[in-house]
């Protein structure tokens, strides 16, 4: 028994010396199997944003650390508005804005991570199919009250809105070409999450959410559907191949240009590593 385990030591011996010598030499792949530096990332990143992006960069965030244990990423929602201004501020080592930038944010460092669309719901149960944009913008101007004024039940339309910094709400506004002031709502909510839980809990709601957050949540079984816009089917495959009218870009910024532990984490939200998480969260990846 001691002399096998004098062998073996005499064996591990030699093939560390060898891995040694292979990596004095040159030989690729020899000394270690990961990138080198890389697995010596550690340390936290703080990600602040856009509501509809932060279920995305959670997962991939998950699997980040898992890759590299002694990185940790926190993921908090806000809003758009406040992806910006933590990461302007320096609150913030990344901020999430699922919209296209401004003129006025061109200070900031923007990356393309992913594309999603804004798409009306109602409840499962509503009869009602379809909505032209311009019934659409009478529902939320309170031109249209009733259900049976667009082909549905009799009963009064509850108009759910978003509140103001929602990247959400600045879409839907610029589609329908709405002022906020014009909105008359009846409830008013933050994140996507929010908006789909108030359309499912009320038959006679309509809301406007992430395209990618509602059909995750319509695969789950949560009461919702999600109603056609311009006469386009709203899913993920109509703004994947560009005819959904209403489709947005999903970015993270920062303050500077991006390195060490920050420009890791950004590459590998960008990279194809990622590409199943986000068409999981029905969203649509930089390159198919």
């Amino acid at each position: 028994m001691y002399r096998y385990l004098d062998r073996s030591r005499k064996k591990t011996d030699h093939l560390l010396r060898l891995v040694l010598l292979a990596s004095l030499c040159g030989i690729p792949g020899a000394a270690t199997a990961q990138t080198p530096g890389t697995d010596q990332l550690s340390g936290k990143l703080v990600v602040t944003g856009a509501s509809t992006l932060a279920p995305l960069i959670s997962e991939i965030s998950k699997r980040f650390e898992r890759l590299y244990p002694n990185v940790r990423v926190d993921v908090q929602t806000g809003g758009s508005s406040r992806g910006v201004a933590d990461a302007r501020q320096g609150l913030a080592d990344i901020g999430m804005v699922s919209r296209a930038m401004k003129d006025e944010e061109k200070d900031l460092h923007a990356f393309l991570v992913a594309r999603d669309g804004v798409g009306i719901i109602v409840h499962k149960d509503n009869p009602v199919q379809a909505l032209t944009d311009e019934q659409v913008v009478a529902i939320y101007t309170g031109r249209v009250t009733n259900w049976k004024e667009v082909g549905g039940k009799n009963a009064p339309i509850t108009v759910v809105n978003k509140a103001e910094g929602r990247s959400t709400l600045e879409v839907f506004l610029h589609y329908f070409k709405l002022k906020n002031a014009d909105v008359k709502a009846q409830v008013v909510i933050g994140d996507n999450e929010q908006g789909v839980k108030t359309v499912a809990g009320s038959r006679y709601a309509i809301g406007y959410v992430s395209i990618g957050t509602a059909e995750y949540d319509e695969s789950q079984g949560v009461p919702i559907k999600l109603l056609p816009t311009g006469g386009v089917t709203a899913s993920t495959e109509t703004v994947r191949n560009g005819t959904f009218p209403i489709s947005r870009p999903l970015h993270i910024v920062t303050q500077t240009p991006p390195a060490g532990l920050t420009k890791a984490f950004i590459d590998y939200t960008r990279s194809k590593a990622v590409h199943d998480i986000i068409t999981q969260q029905y969203f649509v990846p930089l390159v198919d």
